[in-house]
């Protein structure tokens, strides 16, 4: 156990944790949208979980940070609200904040930050981008929802973890960045029918089952319910 001081608070944390999952561990709130407990290696993506700590001249995001013994962390201060609230309107600014239409509606970890941090669902400072493109490959099984997509980054950790191989990956670059399928349609079919983490660990409904007659939702409650269009009315 590594002995650390959070906001003024003593904490144990388990060897080879991060200093994120050591603080959320002791119900300490660090906001993170890119990380899941079993990373390894942590992408660092979203660039939300910024601390400060004691001997280093900026913040750092926490989940790339193993603790150290002694070590003296302050998760509050008005640089890290400065640094948080900018990275979430980049998020935002790639977002199709059509909430009402969405599965994650009232159950979103970003509505839930928008709330906490004091910003709006669509950033006026930032010219909004549209993310819907046209697929490279087709999955016979998922639709992918560019335009809901942050980029997390779990669908394709939970893919690699299942399959060592991942069927989701990154595609292009920068600003154009995306996920896709990558890989033989029928060998998709075999592999996500029984599987489909990539489904539950999405944050925000960007991957949807696709049927025969178009994609379908997956609610709270886990039963299929027809996408409702963009405008917000039933068919």
């Amino acid at each position: 156990m590594v002995r650390i001081v959070v906001d003024g608070r003593e904490i144990f944390v388990d060897e080879g944790k991060s200093l994120l999952q050591g603080c959320l561990d002791h119900g300490i709130f660090i906001p993170n949208l890119c990380y899941l407990e079993d990373m390894e290696d942590p992408p660092g993506s979203c660039r939300m979980c910024f601390v400060e700590i004691e001997g280093m001249n900026q913040p750092v995001v926490s989940c790339k940070v193993e603790p150290k013994p002694d070590m003296v962390v302050n998760t509050s201060s008005s640089e890290l609200l400065r640094l948080q609230r900018t990275s979430l309107r980049l998020l935002l600014s790639n977002h199709e904040a059509k909430c009402k239409a969405c599965p994650s509606n009232r159950r979103c970890i970003l509505q839930e930050l928008v709330k906490r941090f004091g910003v709006r669902i669509r950033p006026r400072r930032y010219d909004h981008i549209d993310r819907e493109v046209a697929e490279d490959i087709e999955h016979p099984l998922l639709q992918i929802v560019h335009s809901r997509c942050i980029l997390c980054g779990k669908c394709v950790h939970v893919c690699q973890r299942q399959y060592g191989s991942p069927i989701l990956t990154y595609a292009r670059r920068g600003i154009d960045t995306i996920i896709t399928a990558f890989g033989d349609v029928e060998a998709m079919y075999a592999l996500c029918e029984t599987c489909l983490a990539c489904v539950e660990v999405c944050p925000v409904s960007a991957l949807l089952l696709r049927e025969p007659s178009g994609a379908i939702e997956i609610p709270a409650d886990g039963s299929p319910e027809a996408t409702i269009p963009c405008g917000g009315a039933t068919p």
